[in-house]
């Protein structure tokens, strides 16, 4: 059965194979670390986080609803993935421990 929830798609670390939008990447040589992002990313998805001085988005858990585009990014540094790889071991440590809205 596939991952519905988020805490499906963390626990499998795997995408709804129902979302039909590629998920986002952010260019960290144009990001301002605003952080505006995070706080638009639904709390259904939870997939922008802090990582070190940089913001990821897991791909996994982006359903790709394009919340964090501009207007709510000021600098225009996110965008579509279509060719996207699964996120490297050490991104998922943050959404198990830390939930960004609260």
């Amino acid at each position: 059965m596939p991952a519905a929830t988020r805490v499906e798609r963390l626990e499998a670390r795997e995408r709804n194979p129902k979302w039909k939008n590629a998920p986002f990447r952010i260019d960290m040589s144009i990001c301002i670390n605003c952080d505006t992002c995070i706080r638009h990313c639904p709390t259904q998805f939870g997939a922008i986080f802090n990582h070190g001085i940089d913001v990821v988005i897991i791909p996994e858990l982006c359903s790709g609803c394009r919340k964090c585009l501009p207007p709510v990014c000021p600098v225009d540094c996110i965008y579509e993935d279509p060719d996207w790889v699964p996120a490297p071991g050490e991104w998922w440590e943050e959404p198990a421990t830390d939930d960004p809205y609260s």
